[in-house]
């Protein structure tokens, strides 16, 4: 029996993938990933491998976790094991920088930024961008450092305040803010590098926009919230599609979760790649999906894959 390793390091997030697999009857073995040793003489136990390192565990606790992942996928990938959401998925996962010149390189527009080291640097960078704009860290997860400004007056303050907070890696993203005509982003989401549905999260109360565990950064829109919060869209469809599975292909990334929000002039502006994707329970239920599921059989059938080829 091929093993399937699920590498993760925070239980409440893995808990719906454990009822997934055990809807469909498939075993599996959890890595939790936080301190301990890797023995480099020996080769790893045969199996697939699926990483669900993120880019936030750090704020868990977790400080060296990504760091310690990287090792794992380097030593999987010397000795041939099948890793789905590899070290170039980890690499893009906990830097936006990485992430945005990736999506570059496919034509896909993502917002203008202004990469910043040094806080004090930060109010020449956002004077050279303009007004209004975000504050973000490159290494982010839940919403780690957002923040809109619309002038420069508010930035400083911020600035000088005890509100700043220093991102992990010491960079902080200026971004151009990206003005909606609606008060809602697109989440679309993919399992075996391909399309699964995507889901219009309304931002009305802020850009609370994890899934799992409602990241909040603070209201940007004073509107109401209508109806539900997450809602999987029925029948979706989008020209970038074939571009972000491209993108996914060529990145080592077999799930992830791609947000991206359309301005007043119709043109979409992909700003995050998630490959620690969570799923919404209520809006799942409402449409009858099953992205942990999805994920789950998409394993099982790469595990009978290789079982078929040891045979």
């Amino acid at each position: 029996m091929t093993t399937i390793h699920v590498i993760h390091e925070n239980d409440a997030w893995l808990a719906p993938l454990r009822a997934a697999f055990g809807r469909i009857g498939t075993p599996f073995r959890e890595w939790f990933v936080d301190r301990g040793t890797l023995d480099l003489r020996v080769p790893p136990p045969e199996g697939v491998y699926y990483n669900r390192m993120s880019a936030s565990s750090h704020t868990r606790g977790h400080r060296f976790a990504a760091e310690h992942t990287g090792a794992i996928l380097a030593w999987l990938r010397r000795h041939g094991r099948t890793v789905v959401n590899g070290p170039r998925a980890l690499a893009l996962e906990i830097s936006k920088v990485a992430q945005y010149e990736a999506l570059a390189a496919f034509g896909i527009d993502t917002p203008e930024t202004i990469a910043v080291v040094g806080r004090e640097h930060i109010g020449e960078a956002a004077q050279r961008l303009g007004f209004p704009l975000i504050l973000k860290h490159n290494r982010g997860g839940k919403g780690l450092g957002v923040r809109l400004f619309l002038s420069a007056a508010a930035l400083d303050e911020h600035l000088g305040s005890e509100a700043f907070e220093e991102p992990l890696d010491g960079i902080t993203l200026v971004q151009r803010y990206i003005a909606a005509p609606e008060p809602f982003i697109t989440r679309v989401e993919f399992v075996g590098g391909r399309f699964l549905y995507a889901v219009r999260v309304d931002t009305s109360d802020g850009f609370e926009l994890c899934p799992a565990d409602q990241c909040a950064v603070g209201k940007v829109c004073p509107a109401e919230a209508k109806g539900p919060k997450f809602r999987v869209i029925d029948g979706f469809s989008h020209p970038l599609i074939p571009r972000w599975e491209a993108f996914l292909a060529a990145n080592d990334i077999g799930i992830a979760g791609i947000e991206f929000i359309t301005d007043r002039d119709g043109r979409a502006w992909t700003y995050d790649v998630n490959t620690n994707t969570n799923y919404n329970p209520d809006a799942e239920a409402a449409a009858g999906v099953s992205g942990m599921e999805a994920i789950a059989r998409h394993l099982a059938a790469l595990a009978a894959a290789e079982r078929k080829r040891a045979a």
